[in-house]
């Protein structure tokens, strides 16, 4: 699935991955290819996506927006 990270300010990240974890107003929520589509409210925490190679980096997130759309798109909006 396509991951698209912005911040305010600019675009933070764009890129294919397998998983994308994160932590919402609900609870938290990881994110895989075809996931059902839904927008959420982000709080504080860690952003943990992990690429296609595996490997897994974190972002800061002090709340924001994800959005999951239907063509396998994942878009965040970070404060």
């Amino acid at each position: 699935m396509l991951l698209s990270i912005f911040s305010l300010r600019k675009p933070v990240l764009r890129k294919e991955i397998i998983s994308v974890n994160l932590k919402t107003r609900v609870g938290e929520l990881t994110i895989l290819d075809h996931h059902r589509p839904l927008v959420v409210p982000l709080v504080k925490g860690q952003i943990r996506v992990v690429d296609l190679k595996g490997e897994e980096t974190a972002f800061p997130a002090e709340g924001g927006l994800v959005e999951v759309r239907p063509d396998n798109k994942v878009s965040i909006l970070l404060n």
